[in-house]
């Protein structure tokens, strides 16, 4: 039987067929979840709608997680469709591109705000309105970054944000385990995607990064999407409060 079988999942973050977010979204199919996916803009849904008919996803809703009535009426619209929720995949991160390269000194207040609210805040705000919904437990995913633990150049405000974003986990499932709702981060290892196009120097992360890493090569979204499988499932049942490493290895290397 499939691991997700009758599991209702929504994806929030699939920019197009190369993120980390629609590599999550096939594996959650692939194992029998219904699923709904999110848009931020009227660009995001040109490409996001083709990737949902593929799979035969029929729920495809707007939603920019900056907004509560945003958020709001995407769990009502999934509470009226489906009753409930199992599965949230927060994939969502934003700063403003003049923010991610040169001095973290400069980061302006408003670069700061934008970051930490999209990047951090929007996990929070997802699980407000989910935890109505998760009737039954469930499991709260988001996707982080090395960045959040040591300094990496160009990384700057998003790595603040990130830091903020682990330490919400902890928070949120503290709240939430009494529930038996599970809330957890993937720290992946460097991956191009449409995000990581804006970081300064990006490519030479990646080359750094399959240099450095114990397995000697970087990852791949599919390997991000196998570790969401486990945490997302009944395989990690006793999983919570966790920021689980999926980066070749790369955070353990000390020089």
């Amino acid at each position: 039987m499939p691991l997700l079988a009758d599991k209702k999942a929504v994806v929030f973050g699939v920019a197009n067929d190369h993120s980390i977010a629609w590599a999550i979204t096939q594996a959650l199919h692939r194992e029998g979840a219904n699923i709904a996916l999110t848009y931020v803009n009227e660009s995001i849904e040109r490409r996001v709608r083709p990737l949902a008919e593929s799979l035969g996803i029929e729920v495809v809703l707007p939603c920019d997680v900056s907004k509560d009535e945003d958020v709001a009426a995407t769990f009502h619209a999934l509470g009226e469709r489906w009753g409930r929720v199992d599965i949230v995949i927060h994939a969502v991160a934003f700063a403003l591109r003049d923010e991610l390269k040169g001095r973290f000194l400069q980061t302006s207040r408003l670069g700061f705000q934008i970051a930490l609210d999209v990047s951090a805040y929007s996990l929070v705000a997802l699980a407000q309105r989910a935890e109505p919904l998760m009737t039954s437990g469930g499991s709260l995913l988001t996707l982080t970054y090395f960045g959040a633990e040591k300094v990496l150049p160009n990384y700057n405000v998003m790595g603040v944000a990130k830091a903020a974003l682990e330490a919400c986990v902890r928070y949120l499932a503290w709240d939430l385990g009494p529930q038996g709702i599970r809330v957890n981060a993937i720290s992946a290892g460097p991956i191009r995607t449409l995000s990581s196009a804006g970081i300064t120097g990006f490519k030479a992360m990646l080359h750094h990064h399959a240099e450095r890493a114990p397995l000697r090569r970087g990852v791949t979204p599919e390997e991000v999407a196998n570790t969401a499988m486990y945490l997302c499932s009944d395989l990690g049942s006793a999983v919570t409060g966790e920021i689980v490493h999926a980066d070749a290895g790369y955070n353990i290397v000390g020089m």
